[in-house]
């Protein structure tokens, strides 16, 4: 029976991390619009390094909830 820790482990081995840069072209924004959103909370991300990588699944979640009704 896997630990906690090993289930821990499993989630994040299934995690997809994109670059800033590949979010940018997802988005269609640019790349300090990205930096923006991973600055103020508003898109989570992991610091490596120098660099951030964001889950992929936190990008569709974020463009998900992005979505308002006009008029």
């Amino acid at each position: 029976m896997p630990t906690g820790k090993e289930k821990k482990h499993d989630r994040l081995a299934q995690v997809q991390f994109l670059t800033v840069a590949e979010v940018a072209d997802i988005m269609r924004v640019s790349k300090m619009t990205v930096y923006r959103l991973v600055h103020s909370g508003e898109l989570p991300a992991v610091r490596v390094g120098r660099s951030f990588r964001v889950p992929e699944n936190e990008v569709h979640a974020y463009l998900e909830n992005a979505y308002y009704s006009a008029g």
